[in-house]
């Protein structure tokens, strides 16, 4: 029955094994069939019959499990090699994250002013009366102090409607000359195609001693930041009127949709305004206990900057969450 052995290592399946492990092991397989013919054999060569019949067992079932082992280990190999997944061919593209445009149009905002150095200044979101309105030369009785534009708190105190307290808080805390812009969240009780509760301003100021600061200087700087926002357009300075400045101007570009022929973005007028600005009002520096300068300030809404240089036609869009818009700024 040696040659059992070689059978057993030449099975090149776990099927083949299993055959040949009936024919030696099973109830009428050829170790049973030896067993049962001790019978026949003489008493006394029975001993030594039945010591070779169990070698014999023990050298087969060795065999059998040394080739069963590699067979399955084979077997286990050739699964996983079948089964196997480039995970490089399923790996999802990685999503890289992106600013907000809010966030890139504020960014090449204060990029422009800081190349002039300027300086960048910040301030509370919660501010008191005095400075978001009375230094700014906001008496009681003017409308944007009125509760349906501003959030009060119970204490008197309320959300900034503009970032123009932070001017006034840098003018406190520091000596002439100043060359600040403060950018940051304001809030207002609006909501529509074009306002929304909160928003963001940047707004700039200029002060040295009198003389030394002029509407010309202003016209220069607003002019070369807005071709460099905006590329070739017409610009335009309108008369206008803030509390805090004085001359006070608005500031208009050719229409970027229609090139100024007139669209009803633009309501046919073909230009669309983009900021205000003005020479300080003496009233703000006396509030401050400046004397004998004089400065420029202006302010502008960075989201109507975002939606005009991507061309978003509603601004309540930007603050939804669409990741179908988002992604379009990556």
């Amino acid at each position: 029955m040696e040659h059992w052995i070689d059978k057993i290592d030449a099975a090149d399946s776990l099927e083949e094994l299993e055959s040949i492990r009936i024919a030696i092991f099973g109830k009428k397989g050829e170790l049973a069939r030896a067993f049962a013919d001790m019978k026949n054999v003489p008493a006394e060569e029975k001993p030594k019959v039945a010591k070779e019949l169990n070698l014999l067992k023990h050298s087969l079932t060795q065999a059998f499990e040394k080739r069963k082992a590699t067979l399955e280990a084979k077997a286990l190999e050739e699964r996983l090699k079948a089964e196997a997944l480039d995970v490089s061919l399923y790996t999802p593209r990685p999503q890289s994250g992106a600013l907000h445009p809010v966030m890139q149009t504020m960014d090449r905002i204060i990029e422009y002013f800081t190349d002039l150095n300027f300086a960048v200044e910040t301030g509370p979101l919660v501010e008191d009366e005095f400075h978001n309105f009375e230094a700014l030369n906001l008496p009681d009785y003017h409308p944007a102090r009125d509760m349906q534009d501003t959030f009060y708190f119970k204490d008197g105190k309320l959300l900034r409607t503009h970032t123009s307290p932070v001017q006034i808080r840098t003018m406190m805390e520091q000596k002439p000359p100043i060359r600040m812009i403060s950018p940051g969240a304001v809030f207002r009780r609006d909501f529509d195609l074009t306002h929304t509760p909160q928003f963001h301003q940047v707004e700039g100021l200029m002060v040295d001693r009198k003389g030394n600061v002029s509407f010309a200087n202003l016209k220069w700087i607003l002019e070369d930041f807005l071709h460099t926002m905006f590329g070739e357009v017409d610009i335009r300075f309108r008369p206008s009127f803030f509390p805090f400045t004085e001359p006070s101007a608005e500031v208009d570009i050719s229409c970027i949709f229609c090139e100024g022929k007139g669209c009803r973005v633009c309501s046919h007028t073909g230009w669309l305004e983009v900021l205000g600005c003005g020479m300080v009002d003496p009233n703000v520096f006396k509030a401050v206990g400046y004397e004998d300068v004089s400065g420029y300030a202006f302010g502008l809404g960075v989201e109507r900057f975002a939606m005009l240089i991507h061309k978003i036609p509603d601004l309540r869009s930007l603050f939804e969450g669409d990741l179908r818009l988002l992604e379009q700024f990556q």
